[in-house]
């Protein structure tokens, strides 16, 4: 592509040689001849200090905000905001795919993955290609492609979206971090749709954002550029999203003022299925009966968002309850059908938070007893340790402590410091340490009593496990199949 086009809509000004483009690149690493380096200000290092080294590999053409000192044959490209001119580049360079698709944008503190599945699902049920992009992954059909953002990189969100709209795609659930929108990663995409979950601190400091107001700022601008905006009524923040929303905005919650809200709730537990039921009431249908695949109370939100979104996009009410019957997120709240006579899942939780809310919410399913499997990471916030060991010693029935990514600690002093916690809670007697993180798996699988639940907690859809300096694939769900295989208990 020449320059002229490919910097068509972006800040730049002035004349420049109209040379071919064969792509784009931020990492100088990747730079090679026919390619345009631009220059990325980060908060711990700046794209501008490796210009020289991408030129050595060939590049010619730069893209940059400050004066750069390079050989006279380069072609820099003066920049206003490299970042937005990156999105806006790579949306030229791939041909705009988002035109040709519904993408929906999903925000919110939690939830955002599991709301992407479900709309993912339905909108298969009936027959729509749909494509993913989130903090799991980026997929359509069966092929996967891995991402290290929830919201990747504005040129790795463009080129994703061609593969997809060039593979039948017609619609994309993308997960929109607040950094996301802060980086400019989702500039130059106009959305079908904006999902707003629910808001409460998160990302603030440590070089993301500076304050919760910054926070919810950036959030919003989600829905500034949505023609359809879904909003959880009962969320503090809900007016200053429909406030910032451009189109017209639909609400759910468990408000009756909701557009679609829900009654009636109660948990399910039954052989192969822990959930929840309600009824869904709205202004455009007559109540129907919900029955979702993963448990808690915050399911029902979930599921509401994907709701009121899928029923403005017409999709019928049996192809909603399906995708709902069978929804499964890779590693969030993941139940694993091993027994009838237990249950067994499979969740990210990490810290007190989170470790608090899975707890409070198996509770609720009345177990015989509830099983932690956890550890703590190496090299990562020691607090985390005082917090998963007192809430575990105090809520969880049984713990095991296991290894979760020690890297360069000891393990067994990483497991002695939660099990300080665990005593110091009440939980004297009540945890093994077990390091070995597929040992531990196995011993609690061959200690589970009817009416149990197994909670595998900190890894998530992780495929890999950090000891002793080096990283070594390890998953969770592979664990689990072998030890059905061992002992014939494969389905």
């Amino acid at each position: 592509m020449l320059l002229k086009e490919l910097l068509n809509g972006t800040t730049a000004v002035g004349e420049y040689p109209q040379v071919d483009i064969k792509d784009i690149v931020y990492d100088s690493r990747k730079a090679h001849e026919g390619t345009i380096f631009v220059c990325i200000k980060g908060e711990k290092t700046d794209g501008h200090k490796f210009a020289p080294s991408a030129y050595e590999l060939g590049c010619r053409a730069f893209l940059a905000e400050d004066d750069l000192d390079l050989p006279a044959d380069a072609v820099v490209v003066k920049s206003t905001n490299a970042r937005f001119d990156l999105a806006a580049m790579s949306a030229n360079f791939f041909g705009h795919p988002a035109r040709e698709m519904k993408i929906i944008g999903v925000t919110g503190t939690k939830g955002k993955t599991t709301v992407t599945y479900i709309v993912r699902s339905a909108l298969e049920n009936c027959g729509i290609k749909t494509g993913v992009i989130g903090t799991i992954g980026a997929f359509f059909d069966d092929t996967e492609v891995p991402t290290e953002n929830t919201t990747p990189e504005s040129y790795e969100v463009q080129k994703i979206l061609r593969l997809m709209a060039d593979n039948g795609c017609e619609a994309v659930c993308l997960e929109v971090s607040s950094l996301g929108l802060k980086m400019s990663r989702v500039d130059c995409i106009d959305f079908y749709a904006g999902i707003f979950t629910n808001l409460s601190p998160d990302h603030i400091g440590g070089g993301e954002h500076r304050s919760f107001e910054e926070y919810a700022y950036w959030k919003k601008q989600l829905y500034s550029r949505s023609d359809i905006t879904i909003a959880n009524i009962d969320d503090a923040f809900y007016d200053d999203i429909a406030a910032a929303s451009k189109g017209e905005v639909l609400s759910f919650g468990l408000s009756e003022n909701a557009d679609c809200y829900a009654e009636n709730i109660e948990c399910l537990r039954r052989p192969g299925f822990l959930g929840i039921a309600f009824d869904c009431v709205s202004k455009t249908d007559e109540k129907w009966h919900a029955e979702v695949s993963m448990p808690g109370f915050f399911s029902v939100y979930n599921a509401l968002a994907a709701i009121a979104l899928l029923r403005k996009m017409d999709v019928p009410v049996c192809a909603i309850q399906q995708a709902l019957k069978s929804v499964s997120v890779c590693g969030r709240v993941e139940i694993v059908r091993v027994s009838d006579d237990y249950d067994v899942i499979i969740d990210y939780a990490h810290n007190g938070i989170s470790f608090e809310n899975i707890l409070e919410t198996m509770r609720i399913y009345k177990p015989n007893r509830i099983i932690s499997l956890f550890g703590s990471a190496g090299g990562k916030a020691q607090v985390r340790r005082k917090e998963i060991g007192l809430i575990s010693g105090k809520m969880s029935d049984f713990s095991i402590l296991t290894n979760e990514d020690p890297d360069t600690e000891d393990e067994n002093a990483i497991l002695d410091e939660i099990a300080g916690y665990i005593e110091q809670a009440g939980g004297a007697g009540k945890y093994v340490k077990i390091p070995d993180r597929a040992k531990a798996i196995d011993y609690a699988l061959d200690n589970m009593q009817k009416g149990d639940i197994l909670l595998l907690l900190g890894k998530g859809n992780e495929r890999f496990m950090k000891v002793g300096g080096k990283k070594f694939y390890f998953n969770e769900l592979d664990c689990i199949h072998d030890y059905m295989k061992r002992h014939n208990m494969c389905k």
